[in-house]
Order: structure tokens, then C-alpha cells, then sequence
């Protein structure tokens, strides 16, 4: 199944099933009157969901209309918990040497996360409104899963049973700001504002073979102002989602709804690319003495989506957006 949540007002949006060619819809409101109100029901309501989502397919499904990634918000527009991990090793050792802090312990065998803010996630194709060129805007590619509810201490293996979606991230950084609050030892804050989603979270099995080992097998085609930037695979992975589902729950259990993020994708092979300017940059400094990459500025864009092997669109849409100034507005 193919999941969006179109815009409508309210906190939570409209949830809609979407075809597999990503050209029509149907309503899912009348099963789940959200997608987080679905992942908390799952048990209950994903029979039914399939049996929509069957119809839609085959065409005999009421109220079937075309669908517009254009009208969408995050899948899940709120969430009970948003967590970050860097899972790919090449990209945490680059950022080592970006910001010349020193090495993390066990950072080849024990995930490193923090947690976000989840209330306020951004849609596809929304404009990204931010305080400051000066403080070093980038763009982050990332995959991500959304759990059912996870016991604390679950084991990395068992822990993938509770993955029910999977989504495309672009984790917006403020990477002047990242280095100070590294320090003081509390976390990520104001070098994090609101992460952004691609339309579509699927369920794993719209993954096929892309989905193996608590990882998704496809390559996450960047570009930077319309010009490429790189398609990093995600196969590189070095921690699993199951390891981090695991992770995150060592001490707690996770509620329904909650969002693990796999960090910037990230390979070793340089002809890959990147999915930041970090790491460009930091490639830039290791090869040629200095960063000749910028950051962001106000009206620049950014267009990420995965890409099946056979260069076909992937399953969660694209992400498409541009930076701009700060509205003078109070909300």
C-alpha cells in the first residue's frame, strides 16, 4: 500500500491510498481519518486498507480522482517521536572531519541518534522558510521507517515485525550552528529545523527485493538547482532499521507513530555523490585543500527521490523544494 496525506486544514490532513503508477487516489478516511490514527489501529484496520487499495487498483474503487504530489503534506504531518540516526559509517567519519571533532566511541558498533522536533514536519513541495543564509543551510537525503507500537528491549530481529511504513526524508541542517550545540553535550536544537517528507510512505512489501535486511535497496538521485548531485545506494547501510528500531527502545518502549531516520545516505564511492553539501564539501577539502561548494541560499532548490535499478521512478515520490526568507508573519 501506498499512503499520502493531502493538505486540508487541519493538523492531521486528509489520508488518501494512492495507486501504484501514482496517478490516482481514493479516500482512506472512512477506514482511518489519518495516517497516524491508521499506524495506531494497524491490526485493525490494515485489512481493510488492502482491500481499498485492491480496488483502487482494479479501478472499481468509489471516488477514485487523480492524484497531485503538489497538494500533499508530510505523510504524517505530526508524530509522537522523531529520531535520527547516522547509519552510514562513510558519511559520520566525513562529518568527523568536517567539523574536526574527535572520534566517537563505539561509533562502528553502537548507533548514534538524536531526537528531533515531530510537530511540525514538511510536505514535498513546500517552500522552506528559514532565519538565516549565514547559518549554513543544507539538505540531507535519508530513508526512514515508521513503527507500530516497539517493547523496550526488543532484539534488532524481532524489531523489523514492528516496521509498518517506509519514507523518503530530506533532513534540513543548519550546519554553523551544528558544532556548539555538539559540545555542550545536550544535542541537536536550533541546527535542526522541521524535517521534510517525500508524498508517499509505503508499506515494505511495495519495496520488493529493494527491501532486505532491515534496508532499503535503492539508489536516492539528488540534485542541487537542477544540476546532478548524487545517488548514493542505500544498501550501504551499516546499521539496520531493526538495529536501530532496537536501539532506540534499549530503555523505553516507542509508541505507535514513531519515525526512525537512517542519517544521510552515504557510500564510499566517491563517483556516487553525495546527499549533502557537508560532505561534498568536506570531500572538497580532503581532495583539493578547500571547501568550494556553498550552502544554501534563499531561492535555491533541492529535488531528491529514489529510483528503482532500472532508472524507473521509485515508490515515494519526490521531494522538491527551495529555500526562502523567513515570512515576518506571527503564527
Amino acid at each position: 500500500m501506498r499512503f499520502a496525506t493531502l493538505k486540508d486544514g487541519s493538523l492531521d490532513g486528509r489520508l488518501v491510498l494512492v495507486s501504484s503508477n501514482g496517478l490516482r487516489a481514493v479516500d482512506a478516511a472512512p477506514i482511518a481519518a489519518s495516517l497516524l490514527a491508521a499506524v495506531q489501529n494497524w491490526d485493525a484496520v490494515e485489512p481493510v486498507l488492502r482491500e481499498r487499495a485492491a480496488a483502487l487498483e482494479a479501478g472499481t474503487a468509489t471516488g477514485i480522482f487523480a492524484f497531485d504530489p503538489a497538494a500533499c503534506s508530510a505523510p504524517l504531518p505530526r508524530s509522537p517521536q522523531w529520531l535520527d540516526a547516522s547509519a552510514f559509517l562513510n558519511h559520520g567519519r566525513l562529518m568527523e572531519r568536517a567539523f574536526n571533532t574527535p572520534p566517537i566511541p563505539h561509533f562502528d558498533t553502537i548507533p548514534v541518534m538524536y531526537q528531533g522536533a515531530s510537530d511540525d514536519f514538511l510536505g514535498p513541495c513546500d517552500d522552506v522558510p528559514l532565519p538565516s543564509e549565514a547559518d549554513g543551510i543544507d539538505f540531507e537525503g535519508e530513508f526512514g521507517v515508521v513503527c507500530g507500537p516497539v517493547p523496550m528491549g526488543v532484539k534488532a530481529e524481532a524489531a523489523l515485525n514492528c516496521v509498518r511504513l517506509v519514507v523518503q526524508i530530506n533532513d534540513w541542517s543548519l550546519r554553523a550552528l551544528g558544532p556548539h550545540e555538539m559540545k555542550t553535550g545536550f544535542g541537536f536544537l536550533q541546527a535542526k529545523p522541521s524535517t521534510s517528507f517525500a508524498p508517499l510512505a509505503v508499506t515494505p512489501d511495495e519495496l520488493g527485493d529493494a527491501w532486505q535486511g532491515g534496508r532499503v535497496h535503492l539508489r536516492l538521485h539528488v540534485d542541487s538547482n537542477g544540476k546532478w548531485f548524487g545517488h548514493p545506494h542505500g544498501g550501504e547501510m551499516n546499521f539496520s532499521f531493526g538495529q536501530l528500531i532496537a536501539h532506540a527502545a534499549r530503555t523505553r518502549r516507542l509508541t505507535a507513530g514513531t519515525i526512525i531516520g537512517s542519517g544521510t545516505v552515504s557510500n564510499q564511492a566517491r563517483d556516487a555523490g553525495s546527499a549533502c553539501l557537508a560532505e561534498r564539501r568536506v570531500i572538497e577539502i580532503l581532495d583539493k585543500g578547500a571547501a568550494k561548494t556553498p550552502f544554501m541560499h534563499y531561492g535555491d532548490s533541492v529535488r531528491m527521490q529514489a529510483r528503482w535499478p532500472d532508472g524507473r521512478d521509485g515508490p515515494f515520490g519526490v521531494v522538491h523544494q527551495r529555500v526562502v526568507a523567513p515570512s515576518t508573519e506571527v503564527r
